[in-house]
């Protein structure tokens, strides 16, 4: 295809979709571009699509190890469909619509102005693209034709000026490709990729649809607008709504270094020098915190995690009993036994972890304080 496999981590964008449920995304489509691509992270993208109806799950890039490609200038800036195609250059980014993508999120409405996004997206390194498909020719891509069938109308989206026909002659006489795809529409789930410069490729035998939320980034878009319209886009084609958001895994010498910084020493070691030590997780063995000393309960065999479980409420901002109730529930339902600690000394506030957490340590971190106290949260 044209594409080099890697494995390498990449900048996550910092502008993603806020928790905007479907209701406001007339409000949201008539934003600034300047001003409303606000900073927000991928649990909001979760969030914001959960408040649609949607599943949705972060994962991250090495769970697509062997599926992550580097964008390459040879591959077609492309529509995020996941058909077959006549043109198998998959490795450059994906967009709604492909260029379209970017004239709808800019309210471009001109044959002009898509000719002058086709030169911009050439200039950015990219191959620019529009599609048909077999059955319907040049309204073949369903964004454009709902786009044009003012389907984005109470989005606040301005129609198009020309039909799909033309608009396909305004990509290709400024140098763009047209690009046609076959067969039907089998996705069985949204990708939403936000490493830079990286990207899935489509498998008409596995379909998926893929965004490249970096893309919108990197053409100055308003971020939340194009991923809310990829969201409504995919809704109103009866799509799945089912996403999975893709961030970057944390290399281990991004990890050393990080400490380094920090004034701490740290250095990598391999599994086959602690062989007679490393465990495999057993199921019977509690998810605990990362205390070292001795406990009562030697069923050492869990994950640890700081505070045992309160790690988990911790980082997710969950900050009630009844979160953490669900918290020790989902941790039970993943196959551990969820666990937190005190000590001879101080009872529940021997964890000092929660004890940092609890007396406001990690507010200049942005961590809220837990509404509750040690002995209620360990009952």
């Amino acid at each position: 295809m044209g594409c080099t496999l890697s494995s390498q981590a990449n900048n996550v964008s910092d502008k993603v979709l806020g928790s905007n449920p479907a209701s406001k995304a007339k409000n949201q489509s008539n934003t600034s571009s300047s001003t409303s691509s606000a900073s927000l992270t991928p649990d909001q993208i979760v969030a914001a699509l959960q408040e649609r109806g949607w599943q949705a799950e972060i994962v991250t890039e090495f769970s697509l190890l062997n599926e992550m490609v580097d964008v390459d200038p040879q591959g077609i800036l492309k529509c995020v469909d996941g058909r077959g195609s006549d043109n198998t250059q998959f490795c450059g980014p994906k967009m709604p619509g492909g260029i379209y993508a970017i004239a709808h999120n800019r309210g471009v409405t001109t044959l002009e102005g898509l000719k002058q996004i086709t030169k911009e997206v050439a200039s950015k390194g990219h191959l620019p693209s529009v599609h048909g498909d077999h059955s319907s020719d040049m309204l073949g891509c369903g964004f454009f034709k709902l786009w044009v069938t003012g389907r984005f109308d109470d989005m606040g989206y301005p129609r198009p000026q020309f039909d799909a026909d033309q608009g396909a002659n305004a990509v290709k006489d400024a140098g763009g490709i047209i690009e046609m795809h076959h067969g039907s529409h089998t996705e069985k789930v949204v990708y939403i990729n936000l490493l830079a410069n990286k990207t899935l490729e489509p498998n008409e035998n596995d379909q998926r649809f893929i965004v490249d939320g970096w893309a919108a980034d990197k053409f100055g878009l308003d971020v939340p607008k194009f991923l809310i319209a990829a969201a409504a886009t995919v809704e109103m084609l009866g799509g799945p709504k089912n996403a999975k958001i893709v961030v970057p895994s944390i290399t281990p010498p991004q990890i050393v270094s990080a400490l380094r910084g920090r004034g701490w020493k740290a250095s990598i070691v391999k599994a086959s020098t602690m062989s007679s030590e490393l465990k495999r997780v057993d199921p019977q063995g509690i998810l605990k915190c990362v205390d070292g000393r001795g406990s009562d309960n030697t069923q050492f065999g869990g994950p640890k995690m700081p505070g045992g479980i309160y790690a988990i409420a911790h980082n997710r901002g969950v900050t009630t009993l009844e979160g953490l109730k669900d918290i020790t529930r989902e941790v039970a339902s993943k196959g551990h036994v969820p666990s937190v600690h005190g000590d001879h000394s101080s009872d529940m506030l021997g964890c000092g972890f929660f004890k940092l957490w609890l007396t406001g340590r990690f507010d200049d971190m942005g961590y809220p304080r837990p509404e509750f106290d040690a002995d209620q949260g360990a009952l």
